[in-house]
């Protein structure tokens, strides 16, 4: 395995960095979609709160507040819910 050069990849990363900005380079963007609400994504997966709140590694409660809408999934657990409503059958393999 080849090691890696942490401080060139930095170096490469700012180059890119400044030719996106002085119009000399196109990144390739995407924007993602909101995924469906947990209720109803778990409702489609027949699953009862407490099996999909431990799929989605966090607590009850948790999955509780975001269903009655007390709290808003961070960033890694929309990721997650995306894929479940996505992929479903990669998802439940994990069950």
């Amino acid at each position: 395995m080849a090691e890696r050069n942490v401080g060139q990849e930095i170096l490469e990363g700012i180059r890119e960095i400044k030719a996106y900005k002085a119009g000399k380079l196109h990144l390739q963007t995407r924007e993602l979609k909101q995924p469906a609400s947990a209720r109803e994504i778990r409702a489609r997966l027949q699953l009862s709160q407490a099996a999909f709140a431990g799929l989605m590694g966090v607590s009850l409660r948790t999955l509780q507040d975001w269903e009655q809408g007390r709290r808003k999934p961070s960033g890694s657990a929309k990721t997650l819910l995306r894929i479940a409503q996505q992929h479903p059958e990669i998802f439940l393999e994990l069950a």
